[in-house]
């Protein structure tokens, strides 16, 4: 099992603070091992057993318990006669009817430290926003990086180079549970798997959708445009063109469920010139390229595919993307985080006798780092006063 450190330490950084933890991200990105993990953390820090009540409300054992009431009293069961600090884990709480209210009446009713999961970002918007306002804090949580991935290969002894492991990467992506996993039709049908309980379960049931042949001709769109400029109008035309009668309210609709459920991420305009954000002519990720690819059944273009990988990767990193504008001119990513702010080219291969990717970047006169990724180690450099650094250093570097 692989450790993922980095989440592992923030939950560690927030023990015993006031606050509800609230730990999201997309179906099978891992939230229950790292919950496991820090329940391993607990025990060994001495935290007595039977003051850690830990609840995944997707095993059959806690069907029951999917209403506050019925689940507060098994909770005051448990906790008969316990003293000092409870430390109360609900995996998928969003399961619980009234769970809200449940969460914040433990607060007052104990000496609480609380961890709740979910995967849909509605968890942290309607009534859980008016009880916990102030009151959490969230950690993000994203499949394997090429980083963790690397390590993971190296944990079992696997002595491929970073761009052979890079190519495999590239190919299933890096949903926790695949790589274990040898055989190559088994990958697809777990991909297959985890495809339908996001669509079916935290986009459709959640969205009430009906018309899900509708749903995934639009998911199948975004998938196959990703680097590209998106109109929720030019999504409905295309639509409506292959026979399916659709509108601009419904695709904006479902486009929205979707980055609920973190499947996909939408990276706003952002006019350097005026520093000002713009609601056009977004772009739309994928949280994890195995699941474009097993989708559209074509791995498609390679360049495109690392600059999903990099906006994820600096998503992971805490940072606010944007695609940049300068005039006509586009940056792939503008992005912030505090006082740091940093303009990102993405190239699959530096063009010859083309300087697009670094002009656009000596455009902007300001002091922020601008640098230039790219997958051919021979453009690495310096090209006119821009670093060019190899991409899969970038990845398996720190910040």
């Amino acid at each position: 099992m692989l450790a993922r450190d980095h989440y592992l330490q923030w939950l560690i950084d927030v023990k015993d603070n006031e606050f509800i933890k609230v730990i999201t991200g997309v179906r099978r990105s891992g939230k229950s091992v790292i919950l496991q993990l820090y329940q391993d953390y607990l025990l060994a820090q001495s935290v007595l057993p039977q003051n850690i009540l830990f609840y995944n409300f997707e095993h059959p054992a806690n069907f029951r318990l999917t209403d506050a009431v019925v689940l507060f009293d098994h909770i005051q069961q448990q906790t008969q006669g316990l003293n000092g600090k409870i430390y109360f884990i609900f995996d998928e709480i969003q399961e619980v009817n009234d769970w809200q209210k449940l969460v914040n009446g433990l607060r007052v009713a104990f000496d609480a430290d609380i961890y709740i999961t979910g995967s849909n970002a509605n968890l942290l918007s309607g009534e859980l926003a008016t009880y916990l306002a102030g009151r959490y804090l969230e950690l993000h949580v994203y499949p394997l990086s090429f980083k963790e991935f690397v390590d993971y290969q190296q944990l079992n002894h696997n002595s491929a180079s970073p761009d052979l492991l890079f190519n495999e990467y590239l190919k299933w992506g890096g949903f926790p549970v695949l790589p274990s996993v040898q055989n190559d039709a088994v990958k697809k049908e777990i991909l297959n798997g985890i495809y339908s309980s996001i669509v079916l379960k935290d986009v459709a049931a959640r969205g009430n959708i009906r018309e899900i042949n509708l749903l995934e001709r639009v998911i199948a769109y975004l998938l196959d445009v990703i680097g590209s400029s998106v109109s929720i109008k030019k999504i409905a035309d295309t639509i409506n063109s292959s026979g399916i009668k659709t509108n601009s309210t419904s695709i904006d609709k479902y486009i929205q469920l979707l980055k609920e459920s973190f499947i996909f991420y939408e990276a706003n305009r952002y006019d350097i010139r005026g520093k000002v954000r713009l609601k056009m002519q977004a772009k739309y990720y994928v949280v994890d390229s195995g699941i474009r690819n097993n989708t559209l059944g074509q791995i498609g273009s390679i360049g495109s595919q690392l600059e999903n990988i990099i906006f994820i990767e600096l998503k992971r990193r805490g940072y606010e993307v944007f695609v940049g504008k300068w005039d006509a001119e586009e940056i792939d990513f503008v992005c912030f985080k505090g006082e740091q702010k940093k303009y990102i080219q993405v190239a699959y291969q530096l063009p010859e006798n083309n300087d697009r990717e670094q002009r656009n970047l000596l455009h902007i006169n300001d002091n922020y780092q601008k640098i230039i990724l790219t997958l051919n180690r021979m453009n690495v450099g310096i090209i006119d006063g821009i670093p060019v650094q190899y991409a899969l250093d970038w990845l398996l570097g720190d910040d």
